[in-house]
């Protein structure tokens, strides 16, 4: 019959995804139901409408364990930790010191989300632990390097040591050297404007940072001359002064000035300060000339520390990088230096006609007391200074006391570089208008480019 040939192929032929299935007859076993229309059992399977007649029954293949992979077991979830209220209440600093375990962590955020007392209070305790732990600057302490080598000195002192007067300079132009170790090769070309005062106006010059350091390298080359050093200005000028010195470097140039001009600058400041720990404390009376005028070379060192500082702010604000003052010792030593040049400063303005007029019939013979300005610096390097108004000979006297102005000891300093013109000083002010307008005038004129 039809029906039992197929019937008997289909067993000789039995279906490869069926593990099951067994070759040859089968005893006490019902035949298998076909959907071409075999012998089916009393309780037959329902049929499967999706599948074709000649198509075998789909079984699935049995799952593999992932012990027999040899791949590493998954870790097993760690069950929640079910806490009371007032336990999770107690671990609420713990938590805004993150002092909890990565469970009590989770277990007391789970909380918050549904206690609002615990949350008010969670916010105040992590708000609190922002005020135990203020955000410190990233920038290293600008006295750490003073800090540590006085630290190291007064261990071992140093066979040559460096002169007071000279430590300024040797601080200034270290941190100098540190931001220009810090700032790129396009950040060299960045616009820098020079700015002084120069008779009873402001003037500027536009440069770049690497402009502003061979400005340093060229009047540095006066103090050097002085010690004996190679000068780094190889043209000649008519007059020795800064600006000119200054001109004649960058006219000279085959190029514009680039970061190579670091390597001479930084090696003539090791080697100045070098050369005067050497020369020993009394080469400090040496005469360094700047052309127009001349200092000892004691004073000379502390008029280059405050002009590197000076320009490693113009730098820093050029490049958008924080800067800060110098140490308040050697801002203290660079106020008294300016303190000290206002008398003489305000005799050249008198000469040149730049003074108030009418204050000749003031004048007194040289070792004699005279007018005199309380100049009191507050802040960082502050103290209190008598300015003789008369002449740069007479002594100043609290007697003859007749006038006072106040400065912040920063302020002074911009002043004093011709970055703050003498009318926005914010200064405090009482007594003689004509003096203190005279004093505040003649520190302007102490800068120069």
């Amino acid at each position: 019959m039809k029906g039992t040939e197929a019937h008997d192929s289909y067993e000789e032929k039995p279906d490869p995804e069926d593990h099951n299935a067994q070759v040859g007859p089968q005893k006490d076993t019902p035949p298998p139901s076909n959907d071409s229309g075999g012998p089916s059992g009393p309780n037959p399977p329902p049929s499967d409408t999706s599948r074709t007649p000649d198509e075998p029954p789909r079984i699935p293949m049995p799952r593999s364990s992932v012990e027999d992979t040899g791949l590493p077991l998954p870790e097993p979830t760690p069950a929640p930790l079910l806490l009371e209220h007032r336990v999770l209440k107690s671990l609420l600093g713990a938590w805004a010191l993150a002092a909890c375990s990565p469970e009590e962590t989770t277990a007391v955020e789970d909380h918050l989300g549904t206690c609002g007392t615990c949350a008010d209070e969670a916010l105040r305790l992590r708000d609190a632990v922002g005020l135990l732990h203020p955000p410190e600057s990233l920038d290293l302490d600008p006295t750490l390097r003073t800090r540590v080598l006085e630290s190291c000195l007064g261990r071992r002192p140093p066979r040559i040591p460096v002169p007071e007067w000279a430590t300024p300079y040797d601080a200034e132009t270290a941190r100098l050297d540190a931001l220009l170790q810090d700032i790129g090769d396009a950040e060299w070309h960045a616009p820098v404007r020079l700015r002084w005062f120069d008779g009873d106006e402001q003037t500027s010059r536009r440069t770049t940072v690497a402009g502003v350091i061979a400005h340093l390298l060229t009047v540095d080359g006066l103090v050097a001359l002085t010690l004996g050093l190679d000068d780094p200005l190889e043209a000649q000028t008519d007059t020795p002064t800064p600006a000119a010195r200054t001109e004649a470097f960058w006219t000279t140039s085959h190029f514009p000035p680039t970061r190579s001009v670091r390597a001479p600058w930084r090696e003539q400041a090791h080697n100045l300060v070098r050369t005067v720990a050497f020369a020993g404390g009394g080469s400090g009376r040496l005469p360094v000339s700047y052309g127009a005028f001349e200092l000892p070379l004691r004073d000379s060192m502390l008029d280059r520390a405050f002009e590197t500082w000076v320009h490693a702010g113009d730098i820093a604000e050029a490049v958008d990088y924080p800067y800060e003052p110098p140490s308040p010792r050697h801002l203290h030593a660079m106020i008294d230096l300016g303190a000290r040049m206002l008398p003489t400063a305000l005799a050249a303005r008198r000469q040149a006609g730049l003074a108030t007029p009418g204050q000749t019939r003031h004048l007194v013979p040289a070792g004699t007391p005279g007018r005199s300005l309380r100049l009191e610096i507050e802040g960082l390097g502050g103290g209190e200074w008598l300015i003789p108004l008369d002449s740069p000979g007479a002594l100043p006297s609290p007697d003859h006391e007749v006038a006072h102005i106040a400065l912040d000891g920063v302020e002074f300093c911009q002043l004093a570089a011709g970055h703050v013109p003498p009318e926005e000083a914010a200064a405090g002010q009482l007594g003689d208008r004509e003096a203190i307008r005279d004093v505040l005038f003649a520190a302007a004129s102490l800068s120069r480019m």
